[in-house]
């Protein structure tokens, strides 16, 4: 059978501005991931910009993340995916029965430098490993 006509399993990372948290979440399952899990991060009242501190301290890991735009949260995005994890804005994100639902409480990085970044990003690294082992189990 081949691997095409398995459905890959969907994440949708939210959090309120999606410059930050959200952000460096997805940018780490898309690269640790390799492609096989699909990825969509929102915000339910999304910033102008990524924030800096967080593009920074993600390059500092060879993961770029200057070209992303902080998208807008719709109900069609966590339709169509079968997990959903929210970084501090769980009561605005819309509840389909059936997807798992999980909520990461992390320190907010919002108007702080790369140094306050890093430990966030490190914290997000460790549960996006766990993520992955627990969509995919034969996860090398």
């Amino acid at each position: 059978m081949s691997t095409e006509t398995l459905k890959k399993p969907s994440v949708l990372f939210v959090c309120v501005h999606n410059a930050g948290r959200s952000q460096m979440a997805a940018a780490f399952l898309t690269t640790l991931s390799e492609g096989a899990i699909e990825v969509r991060s929102a915000g339910s009242q999304p910033a102008d910009k990524v924030n800096p501190a967080a593009v920074e301290a993600m390059s500092e890991l060879g993961i770029d993340m200057s070209a992303e735009i902080p998208k807008v949260l719709t109900t069609e995005a966590v339709k169509e995916s079968d997990v959903v994890i929210t970084m501090g804005c769980g009561d605005e994100c819309p509840y389909f029965p059936g997807k798992r639902y999980e909520d990461w409480v992390l320190e907010d990085p919002a108007g702080q430098g790369v140094d306050a970044v890093r430990p966030i990003r490190d914290e997000i690294k460790t549960r996006i490993e766990g993520l992955i082992a627990s969509l995919i189990p034969a996860a090398k």
